[in-house]
C-alpha cells in the first residue's frame, strides 16, 4: 500500500506502516525527527493528488476548530483580536476541507471534538467515525481523540490497560509543550498499520 501521513513530523505513524512492508511517506512544514529520507518538508496539500491508497492525518492543527478553544472566537486571548481567532478558524476549517476531501480512496482524518461553527465551515462534514482513548491500545493515558473515516472500518481496541491519567493535559507550560501534545500514541499507529495496512490497495485506472 502506497501511504501519505500528513501532519507528521516525528515518523511515528510512518514507521509502523513502514514496518509491515508498505510504501509509507510523512509530511509536514517541520523536518523528520527521525531524519527519515522517506519524509516531505511541505504543505501535504500540495501532494494529495500522487495517487496515495490510503491518507491518514495524524495531528492537523486544531486549536481553533475544537471545543477547548471555542471561547477564544468572541474573546480573544492576550496580544490578539477576535478577527484574528476568526481568520484561524478559516483557516483551520480549509485544511480540515482539503484532506476530508482528499481525491483518496481511503482516509482517516484525527481531530478534538469540534464545536458547530467549524463544522459549518467543513466541506462535505460529516461526524466522525469514531473517538479512541489511548488505554484501548496499550497507553494507561487519558486523551479523547475522534476519528473521521472514509473507506476505512474503525479501529478495534488491541490492548485495554489500566492506570489511566491525563499526561498529556496536564503538562507543564513549556517551549516544547505543543511538541509532546501533538505527539501520536504508538500503539494506536502499531492498530492502524495493523489492521487498515491490510485492507486491497485501490485500483487504479490503466
Amino acid at each position: 500500500m502506497r501511504m501519505l501521513v500528513a501532519c507528521e513530523f516525528s515518523g511515528i505513524v510512518r514507521r509502523a506502516f513502514a514496518a509491515l512492508g508498505h510504501d509509507a511517506w510523512s509530511c509536514d512544514l517541520l523536518p523528520a525527527e527521525d531524519g527519515s529520507n522517506c519524509h516531505i518538508v511541505g504543505d501535504a496539500r500540495d501532494i494529495l493528488d500522487q495517487d496515495w491508497d490510503l491518507l491518514i492525518v495524524a495531528h492537523p492543527p486544531c486549536t481553533r476548530l475544537c471545543n477547548s478553544g471555542v471561547r477564544w472566537l468572541t474573546k480573544a486571548p492576550p496580544g490578539r483580536t477576535t478577527e484574528d481567532m476568526q481568520a484561524d478558524l478559516r483557516d483551520g476549517a480549509d485544511l480540515f476541507s482539503s484532506f476530508w476531501n482528499a481525491p483518496i480512496e481511503r482516509i482517516c482524518v484525527e481531530n478534538p471534538v469540534m464545536h458547530r461553527h467549524a463544522k459549518a465551515l467543513i466541506r462535505n462534514y460529516a461526524p466522525p467515525a469514531q473517538s479512541v482513548q489511548p488505554w484501548q491500545f496499550g497507553h494507561g493515558e487519558v486523551k479523547r481523540t475522534c476519528f473521521w473515516l472514509a473507506g476505512l472500518p474503525p479501529l478495534v481496541p488491541t490492548a485495554i490497560v489500566e492506570g489511566r491519567e491525563a499526561r498529556v493535559h496536564r503538562m507543564p507550560p513549556g517551549a516544547d509543550r505543543w511538541r509532546e501534545r501533538s505527539r501520536f500514541f504508538p500503539g494506536i499507529a502499531a492498530a492502524m498499520a495493523a489492521q487498515w495496512g491490510g485492507l486491497e490497495p485501490a485500483r487504479r485506472a490503466a
